[in-house]
């Protein structure tokens, strides 16, 4: 199972910088875009070899609940992380723009942050609702209480996540001349 995690990690990559390749390098938008419309494809293909696994008997493992998780944070931040390269592939191939800087410091920062942790709070409910969906049908305790413990381990670090992002909305981050 980790090495499924692994691999789709790694296809949904290579479906991005293909995508990003071919259509500012190679100057293919079509092409492009159906490469990038492919990376949601690798979190369906993860989805349905977890839910294989589990179906034919297997116990759940941390394995499994990292799958839950992985396709939860894609949702959440996939279109953002392709944004991301997105910008740097057209200043780099295309003579775009050259992409924004984040915000280092100030009330910028402290609302990139809380976005931020919207996202992963996004993440979280998606991988979770997963999660336990499929407690639900696999219905034995014995074979899901590791997915039991990445609900509660992920619970733990969004709540540390909301402490570190909205302590900047209060103490924002200052310039360093201003410190």
């Amino acid at each position: 199972m980790v090495a499924v995690i692994i691999g789709c990690e790694i296809a949904f990559w290579v479906f991005v910088l293909a995508g990003l390749f071919c259509r500012y390098a190679l100057g293919k938008r079509r092409i492009g875009a159906l490469l990038l419309y492919c990376t949601p494809v690798v979190d369906l293909v993860l989805l349905a070899v977890a839910a294989i696994d589990l179906k034919n008997g297997a116990r759940a493992t941390m394995a499994h609940g990292l799958a839950a998780v992985y396709i939860g944070v894609s949702i959440a931040f996939g279109h953002s992380m392709i944004q991301w390269a997105d910008a740097r592939f057209m200043h780099r191939f295309a003579g775009g723009p050259a992409p924004a800087k984040k915000a280092g410091f100030g009330r910028e920062h402290a609302r990139q942050e809380r976005s931020g942790w919207y996202r992963h709070l996004l993440a979280w409910a998606i991988g979770c609702a997963l999660l336990y969906a499929t407690i639900l049908i696999v219905n034995v305790e014995e074979r899901t209480e590791s997915l039991d413990r990445v609900i509660r381990l992920w619970s733990l670090v969004l709540g540390i996540d909301f402490l570190i992002s909205f302590s900047y909305t209060l103490w924002p981050k200052r310039a360093k001349d201003e410190a």
